[in-house]
């Protein structure tokens, strides 16, 4: 069974960047579709990536498209969300999941999550 780890959250001004990692410990984690999932305070999680798991598809949430970056290195078994430009409204907990490349949904299991804090 798939079990992820999520890291790299932080506190960063509003246009800064952070990158953060989801891996697993355990399961096998190149034979899934990994996405990131954003949950904002008092909101519902949303969907903000997905990649395939080859890497060759991707799809971004339309928030965050053009400022955010789904990668993934099979061989280090990582999948990293690259947020740029980053807005007050990023602010909340990452998860990564398996995930649903065209509805971006997520199923499985996910991790603790890591907190993204976007404030000056």
């Amino acid at each position: 069974q798939l079990q992820l780890v999520e890291s790299g959250g932080g506190l960063v001004q509003p246009g800064g960047s952070l990158r953060l990692s989801c891996a697993a410990s355990s399961g096998t984690l190149d034979r899934y579709n990994i996405g990131w999932f954003h949950q904002a305070p008092g909101k519902e999680r949303e969907g903000v990536s997905c990649i395939s798991s080859t890497g060759g598809i991707t799809n971004y949430a339309d928030s965050v498209k053009g400022r955010f970056t789904i990668l993934r290195d099979n061989a280090k078994k990582a999948v990293y969300l690259q947020m740029n430009s980053l807005k007050r409204e990023d602010t909340g907990i990452y998860y990564c999941a398996a995930c649903n490349i065209p509805t971006m949904r997520e199923f499985g299991s996910r991790g603790q999550g890591t907190q993204v804090t976007v404030s000056s």
